[in-house]
This record gives C-alpha cells, structure tokens and sequence, in this order.
C-alpha cells in the first residue's frame, strides 16, 4: 500500500507519494500519465518503480535539487550537521504518542541519517516508455503464473479475508504482485524505515510529513507490532509485501492471524487482510469490478473523454459504447467515466467507482490499470482487446513543461506550468484539440505538442 510521500508528485501507501520502489516510479508515472485525484492519499513505495519489478527506477548521477531553499546543498549540510539536536528535540513528540523516554533513547541510539536519500527525493528521471508499455511489463506473465500459485497456497487466508472484508480477493493478490512481486526482497526493498523516516522528518523539504512517518515507525517499534530489524523497505519509509507507509499502516493494518500484533512483514494472514480493509475504507464496493474495456463508435463525440462525466452503463451503450469483449454490462445502473489512457489510438476503459479506491492506493493511471488488468488476469481472462499505440512515446518532463507553457500563452488555464499533466491541462489540450481540428481526446502526446509549435 503505497500511500507515501510526493517526493516526485506522488507516491505509495506513502503519504502525498513517495514510495522507494515501484512507488517512487510510479511517483514518476503519476506525473507522466496520470491525471491525480484531487486529495487523493499518493502511496508511494518502494514497489511501484522502483518497484516494477525487475526493472529498477533510474538514479540520475546529478540530481536537481533546483527550487525548494531546503534542498540547494548548503541547507541540506546543515540539516545534516544538526541530525542529533533534531532527532532530540522529537523525543517529547513520542513520548506524546506513547513511546517512553527509555524506549525513544533505546530506539535512536546510534542512529544516523542516510543522505544517499536526498538523491532519490529530487531526482528527476525521464522517462521515454509509453503508458502501455508499462502495463504491460508490470503484467508480465510471470507475475500471472505466481499470481495464481499464491492464490492456490493461501486460498484458506483469503477465504476468510475475502468474506470478512467485502474485497475481492483477485485485486489484493495484484497488489501484491505489483508492489513486490509477491514479496520480492528487491521489490520490498532493503533499507532501515527507522532510519530513512528519520532522515526524511529532519532533513530536505518534506519534513512536516516525514515526522509524522517518523513517529508512527517508532509506535509500531515499540509497541512490538514489526520487529526493527525486519522494518527493512523503500527509501520512502514503505515497508512489508504489500508496502505500507508507517501511518497508513497505523490506519489500516489488521491483526488477522490473532497472535496480538499487526505484522505485515512477517504474517502472510495479517498482509492479506490488511490490504483488504485498506482497500474496503477507501470505498471498495464488493461484487463490482474495477473497469471494463471498451469500443467507441465510429462518429464518437470525444468530449465525453472527461473525468467529471459520469454516467451509467447503460447511457455509455446508448451511447454506442459496447465491451471489447462482446459481452453484455452486467448492470445497466452502474456509473462510470472513459478513460482513454493513450488517446483515440488506444484502448479505452469505462472505469467504475472500484477503479477510484486502486487510485487511492497510488494514484497513477498506469498503477491502477495495472493492478485492474493483473486481477483479471488471475481471474482467468485474457489481454486487452485493442492494442497500444506501437508508435506512441511518452514526453519528456521539458517537453511536457514545454506544452503547458504553449498552452498558457495561448490563454488557456492549466493551473502551474510544472510538468504534471494534471486535469486542467488535459481539459486545456482537448479544447485546443477542437480548436486545431485534432480527435479532442484530451491526450497530451508528441502530435499535440507539434501543432502547439506552429
């Protein structure tokens, strides 16, 4: 559960986002392909992209740290030099939440802030694989084939879970192959929560959400929930197979096997479940899916391409939408938005309410179709229907800063010129779409941006 920090734009069960693995790339992805919720919790872990697992989020040598006045160097040497007086001075902050002055100076003894950190808080990796490239390598067949056998090993677990929960067993078993593939010691990742929270709530410009990250690590610590040592995770703080930030563990982990702690290390019973009610508290509707893939008619009206509109099933086929798959809606009534992730040349989804709480969970486009497309897959169906654009590409961050900047002197209001295509500037390049006599999908992509050039 990659609720983290944004140390990108966003991250895992890591707090605004900002999860070491998966979560940190997909920090990344969120800012490339996805259109974040407004509030929505960013879990960042160390899952996601630094978590895709094999593959490994970049390390840029040279970090930019340009902007924010606590991460230019001097204010980052300083932090440093002042780690003891900081870590100090939160004792009174534990105590406050129930960790004794013995167990504080027990658990802090030593400890030394990692700074190779600040590196991956700052980086700045391009990225140049489209949205469905990485889909499709996070739904790998691999992961299908362990998916299914960890179905298979812990069906009892997920019985109860699933039957206690109201959650469908098939999304919790893609999470968890997503985040770590199914607990994968280099998805999980190695480093100390203690320290990297430590690190995190004293040092470089996410201080004020670190520390309260800091000072769940140290509850869970002592009250003996995960042993330190097996509190190994993201350079975010996200911990455990299904990687979650300290707070969002303290707001969702569930003692499930009833050995009296809440250990998503260690306890395949408490992992299963506590994703579950993750899942369930932030509005999992039981009996529904996630989504489903679509056809569009011929003469569609691509303005429908919005988020806000929302409508039931049964609108969308009077509509001339149908399922890719020729079947049939199962309820008419149910509401959903289209979402065409990589334009009119792509697949298109009709997501419902269930794909909202995966956004919750991390909230990037590309995640959430992932985990979406992985549970059906280990449900038994198949691959999507329509393909991927073969020749689409992600832009780049100065591309995309470059096409937010186009559209502004344009008049148009994308909100801040900072490289996240967010829901204004899907809107703005839709109506420039209209304007140009280009398909308005609302799709940001190499052609928009030349015509923007013009």
């Amino acid at each position: 559960m990659t609720k983290t920090d944004t140390t990108t734009t966003t991250t895992g069960n890591c707090g605004p986002t900002a999860k070491g693995g998966w979560a940190a790339a997909f920090a990344v992805a969120a800012s490339v392909f996805a259109i974040v919720p407004a509030g929505a919790q960013a879990q960042t872990t160390g899952s996601i992209f630094q978590g895709f697992q094999p593959f490994q989020a970049p390390q840029p040598a040279a970090p930019e740290r340009a902007g924010h006045p606590l991460m230019q160097p001097e204010a980052i040497a300083q932090a440093q030099a002042n780690f003891p007086n900081c870590i100090a001075a939160m004792q009174p902050l534990a105590q406050a939440k129930g960790v004794s002055p013995a167990s504080y100076a027990r658990l802090t003894a030593g400890l030394e802030p990692d700074m190779k950190i600040m590196d991956f808080m700052d980086s700045q990796p391009e990225f140049s694989k489209a949205l469905g490239d990485y889909v499709t390598m996070l739904v790998s067949e691999n992961r299908v084939t362990k998916g299914k056998e960890m179905l298979a090993k812990y069906k009892p677990i997920f019985d109860r879970v699933e039957k206690a929960f109201g959650v469908d067993r098939y999304v919790v078993a893609a999470i968890w192959g997503i985040e770590t593939s199914y607990g994968d010691p280099k998805g999980i990742g190695g480093r100390s929560v203690l320290r990297s929270t430590a690190t995190l709530a004293c040092i470089g410009r996410r201080q004020d959400y670190f520390r309260d990250e800091y000072l769940a690590t140290l509850q869970i610590i002592d009250k003996g929930d995960v042993p330190a040592d097996h509190m190994k995770g993201s350079w975010a703080g996200a911990f455990g197979p299904t990687q979650f930030m300290p707070t969002s563990f303290q707001r969702y982990a569930v003692d499930f096997d009833g050995d009296g702690h809440r250990n998503v290390v260690d306890s395949i019973p408490d992992v299963i479940a506590s994703t579950a009610n993750n899942l369930k508290l932030d509005g999992w509707q039981f009996g529904q899916t996630w989504g489903y893939e679509v056809e569009l008619p011929a003469n569609f009206d691509y303005r429908y391409v919005d988020r806000t509109k929302r409508y039931s099933l049964g609108q969308w086929a009077s509509l001339g939408v149908r399922r890719a798959n020729g079947q049939a809606f199962p309820r008419s009534t149910d509401t959903a938005f289209l979402l065409l992730p990589a334009g009119a040349k792509g697949p298109a989804f009709l997501m419902l309410p269930n794909f909202g709480a995966i956004l919750k969970y991390n909230p990037a486009d590309a995640y959430a179709l992932a985990i979406g497309h992985l549970s059906d897959r280990l449900r038994g169906g198949g691959n999507f229907v329509q393909a991927w654009p073969a020749e689409e590409r992600a832009l780049s961050r100065t591309e995309r800063m470059e096409l937010q900047t186009r559209l502004v002197q344009m008049g148009y209001d994308i909100g801040t010129v900072d490289g996240v295509l967010g829901q204004k500037t899907r809107v703005a390049v839709q109506n420039f779409q209209v304007r140009a006599g280009l398909v308005p999908d609302g799709y940001p992509n190499v052609e928009v941006l030349q015509r923007l050039r013009q």
